[in-house]
């Protein structure tokens, strides 16, 4: 795709995003399965190697998973994996469940539609269905846990300070 070609196709988005902003609102999900074998999860992406690309909603043509779907990927996975290995700290049975992620990106903010849409997800909800006997008790002490020590959680919660290099030749 040359400059003219992802202009053209990003125009009438632009133009939709503009005049009807609910529009550009979209929730990414992704899914993780934890079963009753070890400290891992199983995470739902379709392939081994993921491609990276443009969201249908920027121009892209939906076969590649874009950088919200993989950050989704990335938080179940290590909050699956981090939940296995709190829970087997505290000695709590999890026989198996889910992760799931969800999170609503305006796409306005990265199109460059409106300068007050956020670019990157306004909201991110993290869940997790167990099969488990553990009380209520040990649940939320799991959760807290949990939240502590899952990096990916951390990161978003409280984002690093960054340095970007670009470089050619």
């Amino acid at each position: 795709m040359d400059t003219e070609e992802l202009r053209a196709t990003q125009a009438p988005l632009k133009d939709k995003y503009r005049e009807q902003p609910e529009s550009a609102l979209v929730t990414l999900h992704a899914d993780a399965e934890l079963d009753g074998l070890g400290i891992s999860c199983k995470v739902e992406t379709g392939r081994a190697i993921v491609e990276a690309g443009l969201h249908p909603a920027t121009g892209g043509d939906g076969t590649l998973a874009c950088s919200g779907d993989m950050l989704l990927e990335a938080l179940v996975a290590c909050a699956g994996v981090t939940l296995r290995a709190v829970a087997t700290s505290l000695g709590l049975e999890v026989r198996g469940g889910r992760v799931r992620a969800e999170g609503d990106l305006d796409f306005r903010g990265t199109l460059a539609v409106a300068k007050d849409a956020p670019v990157g997800f306004r909201a991110i909800r993290l869940s997790f269905d167990l099969d488990t006997d553990a009380s209520d008790e040990q649940l939320a002490t799991l959760k807290k846990l949990t939240e502590r020590y899952c990096v990916v959680f951390q990161t978003l919660r409280t984002p690093p300070e960054f340095a970007v290099t670009l470089s050619a030749n």
